[in-house]
């Protein structure tokens, strides 16, 4: 009785809350432009963090140079990040005017840090021309509409901060059918995040964001502190300033909803490299401000924990077999009912056949993650981090 007990306060706290981000998500309006003259637009600074990014920086810079948005009303600043492959040179290789590049380690000199990234961004912050800072990162491509719809939508809105969606790109021809698989997952795993992430910047229920696409005033970055208290911390270059923000700024903070603005990343290629990425996000978790996102990740910990322990003892008894069923089920409808519309945001709605069977690595990971993002540790960038 018990076990039932548990699995019903569980469950019908998670489903709402997660009917609730889908009510919210379907609210967002897709942002449409108006016209505005080219005269008024305002100056960008895009800031991109790369450490050994030979593979995709060159890809990245491209997309951005490309935009439809006035030549003359952006710049791009990389930060090398003691890169030891061609990242520098693939940089300089781009004979624009509108690209910048700066070396960390002309800054640090020999300091040991724990956030490189925080540092690169910090210092490239300081020589930005723009009133309006944007950060990718650079395995990113972005659309050629990108610059010039967010412009747009902070003339129209006067946002502080804005999250903007992000997506991982499509499995690739030459992939095995397993690596495939695996790539769906996490496109799966991270639409539904960012989802939440919309749901919830809109609703004010509570702040998320993503690194690889973001954008906030300079001004505003300067006047919370930037990322002084949260430079200890190796990740939280995103949500821990967003949350920062927040509170002297909750109302100006807003999510940008077009497909105009989607930038794609990649996925990790191996499951070494995809647990140390959710490790790292969930690494940040207990330094949240925002109260109420904390208690909804209690909740996702608690349904999937206790999932994972149903599953354990299946093995033992019957009884809890069919209520693991039953909940594995309510679970996959429920989520399912969120993602249609968030999928069909995304283009992604063939991914969703795929969704009832990767919910048991969903569980296991989840829990894994969330516990090691707490008490373990984490590789990035090369580096081991605690």
């Amino acid at each position: 009785m018990i076990f039932l007990s548990i699995s019903i306060f569980l469950l019908i706290a998670y489903a709402w809350l997660i009917l609730y981000y889908r009510k919210s998500w379907r609210q967002i309006p897709d942002f449409k432009p108006a016209h505005t003259s080219s005269g008024r637009l305002p100056f960008i600074s895009i800031i991109i963090a790369a450490r050994n990014e030979e593979k995709n920086i060159g890809k990245c810079i491209e997309s951005i140079v490309h935009q439809t948005y006035p030549a003359n009303k952006f710049e791009i600043i990389v930060t090398d990040d003691h890169s030891t492959d061609n990242t520098v040179s693939i940089v300089q290789s781009f004979q624009n005017e509108n690209v910048r590049l700066l070396h960390l380690s002309d800054f640090i000199e020999d300091q040991e840090l724990n956030s490189y990234k925080k540092k690169s961004i910090d210092t490239a912050l300081k020589f930005a021309k723009g009133d309006l800072i944007v950060t990718t990162d650079a395995d990113c491509i972005a659309p050629e509409k990108w610059i010039e719809t967010l412009a747009a939508f902070c003339k129209q809105k006067l946002p502080v901060f804005v999250a903007l969606p992000v997506a991982f790109t499509d499995p690739l021809p030459a992939d095995s059918f397993l690596k495939k698989l695996f790539k769906i997952f996490q496109s799966l795993d991270f639409m539904s995040l960012q989802g939440i992430t919309g749901a919830s910047v809109f609703k004010k229920i509570h702040a998320m964001c993503n690194g690889a696409n973001l954008a906030y005033e300079k001004e505003v970055f300067f006047e919370v502190g930037g990322f002084e208290g949260i430079d200890d911390l190796a990740s939280g270059d995103d949500m821990l300033l967003m949350h920062k923000i927040q509170k002297k700024y909750s109302e100006e903070i807003m999510f940008l909803k077009s497909k105009d603005v989607i930038v794609k990343t990649q996925a990790a290629e191996t499951l070494k490299e995809f647990m140390n990425q959710r490790i790292r996000w969930a690494s940040k978790a207990d330094r949240y401000t925002d109260r109420k996102i904390t208690a909804v990740l209690v909740l996702v910990y608690l349904l999937n924990a206790w999932l994972l322990i149903l599953g354990i003892i299946s093995f033992f008894n019957l009884n809890a077999f069919y209520l693991f069923l039953i909940s594995v089920f309510i679970k996959t409808f429920v989520e399912l009912l969120f993602l249609f519309p968030v999928a069909k945001f995304f283009d992604k709605q063939k991914q969703l056949w795929w969704f009832l069977p990767a919910q048991p690595f969903h569980i296991v990971y989840t829990v894994i993650a969330g516990w090691l993002g707490k008490f373990g540790s984490y590789e990035w960038k090369g580096r081991r981090v605690k």
